[in-house]
């Protein structure tokens, strides 16, 4: 029989998995919420629940043991100041574990460990503000645009040039003329030929 076999090995070294629940434990305090493996969080709320009861007392021996397990002075701040507070009524029971079912891949069974008073905030759908760089190149488009609309009122208008009777058209002349509906042109009338002469009045005239 196994004896002091108390406790999930989860395929680590000691140091492994000490470190592993280090990395969690100032994840849990940072964001409120991890989602890890069932068997992780069934292992890791003991130490986090003990880390916060230690943190409401706010003693110095209480930071430096809590120094142990959140090596972050920002983490341990946030766990003594806020974190703790928050639960100075209540006797324990600081997390809970929501199940989320087998994950895709290997089917481990997956969950939830965060703290009992955690919400979810709601994201608004709030438009992006517009930065000053867009509206200073805003400005300089309209700007742009005012200038050269001013630059060509200024400019005179070219006059047409008349047509002159017998000079050679242009090709553009000759595009915009061919869009319309062409003049049908006259049909040549054929000049009728001359009858021919028959050989029996050659025959004659050269016997004669």
């Amino acid at each position: 029989m196994r004896h002091n076999a108390a406790g999930r090995k989860l395929g680590r070294t000691t140091a492994h998995r000490l470190a592993m629940f280090r990395n969690q434990l100032a994840s849990l305090v940072m964001t409120e919420r991890i989602v890890t493996t069932l068997p992780k969080a069934k292992e890791l709320r003991p130490i986090a629940e003990k880390v916060i009861t230690k943190a409401k007392h706010g003693s110095v021996h209480d930071r430096r043991i809590v120094g142990r397990w959140l090596l972050d002075r920002d983490h341990i701040q946030k766990l003594f100041d806020v974190i703790a507070p928050r639960f100075a009524t209540r006797e324990g029971g600081y997390l809970r574990i929501v199940k989320l079912g087998s994950r895709q891949g290997d089917g481990a069974e997956m969950a939830v460990l965060e703290f009992v008073d955690f919400q979810l905030k709601k994201k608004s759908a709030a438009p992006a503000p517009e930065t000053k760089g867009k509206k200073a190149k805003a400005g300089d488009a309209e700007a742009a645009g005012e200038k050269a609309g001013e630059e060509k009122a200024a400019k005179p208008k070219k006059e047409k040039a008349q047509k002159v009777p017998g000079t050679k058209r242009s090709a553009g002349e000759k595009k915009a003329t061919g869009r319309g509906a062409a003049a049908p042109s006259p049909k040549t009338t054929k000049s009728p030929k001359a009858p021919k002469k028959s050989s029996a009045s050659k025959k004659v005239g050269g016997g004669s």
